[in-house]
């Protein structure tokens, strides 16, 4: 497989942590170095470590994954976004929301976003790709582009406040939505 048609596959799974990072960025509003660098770390680190996961369960779980990654990654998401929802129409209190970039969020989302990659990884293994160059270049592009996620996300959290939370919310959960019915359908 060359470069090229790889960089393609990456971008097109980077979309999903693109879109989450936009998301989770409207919902801190401003956000800092670490935040930052927590999720794009993880994101990228997830997107690199499911294609080799995925590779070496091979044909094995295959049927049983495809079978239900749709639905974990929707439960994930709707989750998340859920809370965010919650969180923005909850009166105004003096402790700040939780941080998405933290914890089990942070987890949640990462394994939400890079399920898909499991599949890639799958797919490499069935066609007899070598996996090692594809999942740098999967981590490296996820990692960029959440990076470039929060960015956005930040600049229209800090105009528009709480709003911007519950579209950060509502986000999350078309995306699970859409990952949902690309597999329905």
């Amino acid at each position: 497989m060359d470069i090229l048609a790889i960089c393609g596959i990456a971008l097109g799974l980077a979309m999903d942590a693109f879109a989450v990072a936009i998301g989770t960025s409207i919902t801190l509003g401003r956000v800092n170095a670490r935040q930052v660098f927590r999720l794009g770390f993880h994101f990228g680190l997830f997107q690199a470590m499911m294609p080799v996961l995925g590779y070496l369960a091979g044909l094995t779980f295959q049927d049983s994954i495809k079978a239900w990654d749709h639905w974990i990654a929707f439960g994930l998401l709707a989750l998340i976004g859920g809370r965010a929802i919650k969180e923005s129409l909850s009166p105004d209190e003096d402790e700040s929301p939780g941080d998405p970039t933290k914890g089990m969020s942070l987890v949640t989302l990462s394994v939400a976003t890079s399920i898909d990659a499991l599949a890639v990884g799958m797919s490499f293994a069935m066609l007899g790709i070598d996996i090692v160059l594809p999942s740098i270049i999967i981590g490296l592009v996820a990692g960029a582009m959440t990076v470039t996620g929060m960015a956005i996300g930040s600049r229209l959290g800090s105009l528009f406040g709480r709003r911007m939370e519950m579209a950060g919310g509502i986000v999350l959960i078309l995306i699970g939505l859409k990952i949902l019915a690309s597999h329905m359908l």
